[in-house]
């Protein structure tokens, strides 16, 4: 007798044991109970079942990382490449995500990569690499009208990586540099252009104030001083050099003429500067 209540004891113990379920606070229960759904879903916290009848199904809520494996994607302009993504999930509906689908991870992961494949697909190769968040939303939004009537919400879709053909990343080598190239040319132009305007100003500013250009000659003296060069070579200004001389043969012509006629005499003529001084014979 005494055995017989020890056993009792023991099936009740165990069988109280087998009742009590305890869900964390990111977790719910879907009960059955002979195979029927019962209620709403329970949880968290202390949840009470009837053992060998009730059978708790758990589902966690919170938010699920899914990474999405490289796919061999053909673009729109023929290039072949190579794109991996990941994507985020939570379940919504809690009963739903247990009675409409037998796995919803591999569920997922396989629309995923026929969304992520066709999605890519219908754009060029210039387009996947500079409108990665605009087929990031349009993946986003085909899987979640997919995956809404399973009580599944996706919530973030990225592009993870891109893998191209090493002859499409020195064909686009060779596009970047020519680029560049170009960039610089054009600001060199812009360059040379400005600097002809201000020297087409600087050369007004000095033909007005002939002194600026001998102060400017004494300050390019005065730098190549600094260099102490043995022998320094400095071009004169020597049209208004010409000038100044023709002036001066002109008016000293006329004075021997003037002399000439006042005298009866002829003058002597006048011999060409030497060692910039002027002699008379």
């Amino acid at each position: 007798m005494v055995v017989f209540v020890i056993v009792v004891l023991l099936v009740a113990l165990a069988l109280a044991a087998l009742s009590v379920k305890i869900l964390k606070q990111y977790e719910r229960g879907v009960l059955f109970r002979l195979g029927r759904v019962q209620g709403a879903p329970r949880g968290p916290g202390l949840v009470l079942i009837v053992p060998l009848v009730d059978r708790l199904q758990r589902v966690s809520l919170r938010i699920v990382t899914m990474p999405i494996q490289s796919q061999g994607i053909i673009t729109r302009d023929n290039v072949s490449v190579d794109v991996s993504a990941v994507a985020y999930y939570r379940v919504k509906d809690v009963e739903r995500s247990v009675v409409a689908i037998e796995n919803v991870s591999a569920a997922i992961n396989q629309i995923a990569q026929t969304t992520l494949r066709a999605v890519v697909g219908r754009h060029t190769l210039d387009e996947t690499l500079s409108e990665t968040d605009t087929i990031n939303q349009n993946i986003r939004e085909i899987l979640d009208v997919q995956t809404e009537e399973w009580g599944i919400e996706v919530t973030v879709v990225e592009l993870k990586d891109i893998q191209l053909p090493e002859s499409m990343k020195r064909a686009m080598a060779r596009q970047a540099e020519a680029e560049r190239e170009k960039r610089a040319k054009i600001i060199a132009a812009q360059g040379e252009a400005l600097a002809a305007g201000e020297l087409a100003a600087a050369s007004d500013v000095m033909l007005a104030h002939p002194l600026a250009l001998q102060l400017r000659n004494l300050q390019t003296l005065a730098e190549i001083a600094v260099d102490r060069n043995s022998t320094v070579v400095f071009p004169a200004p020597l049209m208004s050099t010409i000038q100044e001389l023709g002036a001066f043969l002109n008016r000293e012509t006329t004075a021997a003429r003037e002399a000439t006629i006042a005298t009866g005499t002829p003058a002597a003529p006048v011999a060409p500067p030497v060692n910039g001084e002027l002699t008379h014979n």
